[in-house]
């Protein structure tokens, strides 16, 4: 049997969150993470005596949200045990995504493009926040997605007014637990509307620490258009970063899509006149921008951010998929803006 026998010290919560943790990492079924993550959650409130108590006596899947699978790790984590499924998934996902790209993702201090379950991700706001931490990034941007992306829960002013004050929540729980040293930053995936404005009040972008403006639209729009549209985005003082420029998609579950068409040079070229990042976008299925793009930004002078655009905890870190490339793109470190510190990303943010 897989690993019964080795010593196992972190806990019921602690093994529960690192399984859902690799199976969003290996991009395994959202409903296997699901039960994991529902388990910690139902006994993460209850008194570890009580729950050592609950496993002695064989009662522990009567707590709603842990089932037969969760209970097995469940009883193993408390007798200090390492549990079979974690130790296989260990095997099979806790090695390195990529062969190349570590020593970069080492200087790396944070990640600008992360969801929640607010939108479209699949896991709440502090939980994003915990595994950011555990990762090592001293800040994580939350840049759920703007109104007019209905089909991804897109926040409308009010519900994004009101997420800023969990943000700010969430910074003051981590603080009471000793977690100086990580700020969960406020930021929004804004849509690149179709005459290139922003999808979101402006008052209400003032607010943010960075802005992550993308296409999600009408992506086989006419090259000249779309050039149009996607440099009055780029001159908008409020925009940050250009996330995942081509809207490609090269693999994956929802099929492949094309390379939207624009005048790369010229968008590359507004994105430096305005000190606005390009994204390279570390999702396996976008690998955007394509590398012959992602080239000619670097021979132009952009700046980059390399994001997981995560939607689950796991998937933060696909950053080392970005970096992987952005090493053999060999662009320079320092004109990466995530391995700036907080202070001097801020700053260049809301210049």
């Amino acid at each position: 049997m897989v690993g019964v026998s080795e010593r196992y010290d972190g806990g019921p919560v602690a093994a529960l969150r690192r399984i859902a943790f690799l199976l969003e990492r290996g991009r395994e079924e959202t409903y296997k993470v699901k039960a994991y993550r529902n388990a910690a959650a139902a006994i993460l409130p209850l008194p570890a005596d009580r729950v050592a108590a609950m496993v002695a006596d064989g009662t522990i899947t009567k707590v709603a949200g842990v089932g037969a699978s969760t209970a097995k790790v469940i009883t193993a984590a408390v007798r200090g045990e390492m549990p079979e499924r974690l130790a296989a998934l260990e095997k099979e996902h806790g090695g390195p995504l990529v062969p190349n790209g570590a020593g970069l993702r080492a200087r790396l201090r944070g990640d600008l493009h992360s969801h929640s379950d607010w939108s479209d991700g699949g896991s709440p706001i502090e939980e994003m926040a915990f595994t950011a931490i555990e990762l090592g990034h001293d800040y994580l941007v939350l840049t759920d997605h703007s109104p007019r992306l209905t089909v991804a829960r897109g926040l409308s002013p009010e519900r994004l007014a009101r997420q800023l004050g969990v943000v700010e929540a969430v910074n003051d729980h981590l603080s009471s637990l000793g977690g100086d040293g990580f700020t969960l930053l406020k930021g929004i995936e804004v849509d690149i509307l179709d005459d290139g404005s922003l999808d979101q009040e402006d008052d209400l972008l003032a607010r943010l620490d960075v802005r992550v403006a993308s296409v999600h639209s009408k992506l086989k729009m006419d090259a000249k258009d779309m050039t149009k549209r996607m440099i009055g985005a780029i001159r908008n003082p409020r925009t940050n970063v250009l996330g995942h420029c081509t809207g490609r998609l090269v693999t994956g579950g929802r099929g492949t899509r094309p390379e939207s068409q624009f005048d790369a040079r010229a968008v590359f070229e507004a994105c430096v006149e305005h000190d606005v990042a390009v994204e390279i976008n570390s999702r396996p299925e976008r690998r955007d921008p394509p590398t012959a793009l992602l080239e000619l930004a670097r021979d132009l002078g952009c700046l980059f951010s390399i994001d997981s655009d995560a939607h689950a905890p796991g998937q933060l870190d696909f950053q080392v998929y970005g970096c992987e490339r952005a090493e053999a793109a060999g662009i320079d470190p320092d004109r990466i803006v995530n391995t700036w510190p907080e202070d001097r990303l801020l700053t260049w943010a809301n210049r």
